[in-house]
């Protein structure tokens, strides 16, 4: 593993998932009170195996892709955060998800603004977007915090959606 894809912040440490993750996220991606609002909803056992295997094959093909977020304290899982190209063409989205014991500390917050200056910063990427329900308040307020703006609105499986962007000149 490319030591540059390691990120610290002052309570988190995310690192590129691997199979050693699947438990985690496993228990993440099928709870309906965390994962019902995400792209393609919660998903099934093989769902998430097949994912987790996209994902690593992601690191070596783009360089970026979805990080295990861990808090530095305890090394406890806390959710997932990450960038990857969103499969409608609206480009390279910012994702995450924190489990429901992790929420409402400012986790979120901390890990997507550490995946959007990686993002950014050494994975060279000019513009990302999130895509958030527009109902999904908690998620947007955490877009808006790190410094991304809202670029277009439409629908999505019959949601109201909200695209944010970030763009680097």
């Amino acid at each position: 593993m490319n030591p540059i894809w390691i990120l610290h912040t002052g309570r988190l440490v995310l690192t590129p998932v691997g199979g050693a993750d699947l438990p985690e996220l496993s228990q993440l991606k099928s709870d309906p009170l965390v994962f019902a609002v995400m792209l393609g909803g919660v998903r099934s056992p093989t769902d998430i195996a097949e994912e987790l295997a996209r994902d690593a094959i992601a690191w070596g093909a783009n360089g970026f892709g979805i990080w295990a977020v861990r808090e530095v304290a305890g090394n406890r899982f806390v959710g997932i955060a990450g960038l990857e190209r969103r499969p409608d063409g609206r480009g390279v989205a910012l994702r995450f998800a924190l489990g429901q014991a992790a929420q409402g500390r400012g986790l979120a917050r901390e890990a997507a603004a550490a995946a959007l200056r990686f993002g950014h910063d050494s994975a060279g990427l000019k513009r990302i977007v999130a895509i958030a329900r527009e109902s999904n308040v908690g998620s947007r307020v955490v877009l808006g915090a790190i410094g991304m703006t809202e670029c277009e609105s439409f629908e999505q499986n019959g949601y109201a959606m909200v695209m944010c962007e970030s763009v680097r000149r």
